[in-house]
């Protein structure tokens, strides 16, 4: 179970984020209005928020997964494989330290870890080696993890941004799958649930305790995971998806 969210307004300089898509610019209005609605499901979900204030030095800065991974004995500070994204981490820094007095770690240089690409699994994290988190980074991540008794293996992406574009873990040995991931060895011990090609963008969500926050208009997806026992909980975050976002990014949750 959370206990914890920790979020960021999106500030204006949203518009201009990092993105691979061609799907357009954001609008800042429309962004703050699905960040809200954001904010809103998450209050469903019997969890206590921090919202921390929009920062205009920092375009991707409401995408606060990326930048620390909160464990349940430690938080890491990461080093994103964007530059432009570098000193996010000294936003988030003082935040999390109040959760986790005594336990903050770190990666450093010439490590790059992006958060987003790292998913939990009950005590084993499964680490994607992306375009933005290497190989240096991922060993790193492990050896802190392997030091509060927590276990990481690396995964290659294919296509993707980040490992959590396309899977997310559900809890009750229950894996939501798009693409590449459906047929990795990696997770066939696991229940996966495929999501057709269509619908692939809405394989990243997230499980807040026993609820599933998933991005609006994907029905079969909505479908299965409903199937599943689940309460689904719907958010539009159109926006957000034209600079490379989804539902698990502009949230830490612990």
């Amino acid at each position: 179970m959370f206990k914890h969210i920790i979020a960021r307004t999106p500030c204006k300089a949203l518009v201009n984020g990092l993105t691979s898509a061609s799907l357009g610019q954001p609008d800042y209005q429309k962004a703050l209005d699905q960040h809200n609605e954001y904010i809103r499901a998450l209050q469903q979900c019997d969890v206590d928020i921090t919202l921390l204030p929009a920062d205009e030095r920092f375009p991707d800065s409401v995408f606060v997964e990326d930048v620390a991974l909160c464990t349940p004995h430690c938080v890491i500070i990461t080093r994103p494989g964007a530059p432009s994204r570098r000193q996010e981490t000294e936003l988030i820094e003082e935040t999390v330290t109040r959760f986790y007095p005594g336990n903050v770690e770190r990666i450093s240089a010439p490590g790059t870890v992006e958060a987003g690409d790292i998913m939990m699994v009950g005590s084993h994290y499964y680490i994607g080696l992306s375009a933005r988190t290497n190989q240096a980074g991922a060993d790193q991540m492990i050896a802190i993890l392997n030091k509060y008794g927590l276990t990481g293996s690396v995964v290659t992406l294919e296509k993707v941004l980040h490992l959590k574009t396309g899977l997310a873990y559900l809890e009750n040995n229950n894996l939501l799958a798009a693409g590449e991931f459906i047929t990795k060895p990696d997770f066939q011990h696991l229940n996966i649930i495929e999501i057709p090609p269509e619908e692939s963008y809405a394989a990243n969500c997230i499980w807040v305790n026993g609820r599933v926050i998933m991005p609006s208009g994907y029905p079969q997806t909505s479908e299965k995971i409903a199937a599943l026992g689940y309460q689904v909980i719907t958010v539009d975050t159109s926006e957000y998806r034209k600079i490379d976002g989804g539902v698990s990014c502009m949230s830490l949750r612990f």
